[in-house]
């Protein structure tokens, strides 16, 4: 979701700007990417709450299937999820820190702990090895120097060595 490109507020139904069906940028940027139990489980979940407000509101409701949606079934513009990131980082006593930083300490982090440069491209979803190299291989000090707690809270997140290990193996097969 978000707002076409090129184009102006006034071309669009009121507070529908933001809210566009918007392609991926890449070909590369279509793919699957496996999700922990809990994420599932909380997509689930969300999907309940959503089939509950489509019963409710059988006339109101626009059923454009997606989960993550108001009561009346519409779609969430970005700035409506970002609050309740902020919201976690701030509980959590994490750095205000954008979303899309959080992709690239992802990035950082793989490349810092000598992940294959290949895999960690196609994780990233970038088109050629060379994007995800030259853009976050020379970033390898930026946790050290700019957010000790955000390497902190990854070594929490991040799979123990034997998971590590056989990630690795696994990537090496890509």
């Amino acid at each position: 979701m978000g707002r076409v490109h090129n184009t102006a507020k006034e071309d669009f139904a009121p507070k529908t700007f933001t809210k566009q069906e918007v392609g991926l940028k890449t070909k590369s940027s279509y793919r699957e990417i496996p999700i922990p139990d809990y994420v599932f489980d909380a997509i689930l979940k969300e999907r309940q709450v959503y089939e509950k407000n489509r019963n409710r509101r059988k006339k109101e409701f626009q059923d454009l299937d997606y989960i993550c949606c108001s009561t009346f079934g519409r779609a969430r513009s970005k700035g409506f999820h970002c609050r309740y990131y902020k919201q976690l980082l701030a509980e959590s006593g994490l750095p205000n820190i954008r979303w899309h930083d959080l992709r690239s300490t992802y990035c950082t982090l793989l490349l810092k702990e000598a992940f294959n440069p290949k895999a960690v491209s196609k994780l990233m979803g970038h088109a050629k090895e060379l994007i995800t190299i030259d853009v976050y291989g020379d970033n390898k000090g930026i946790i050290a120097d700019g957010v000790p707690e955000i390497e902190a809270y990854m070594k929490e997140v991040l799979p123990n060595m034997e998971e590590k290990e056989s990630f690795k193996k696994n990537c090496w097969r890509l």
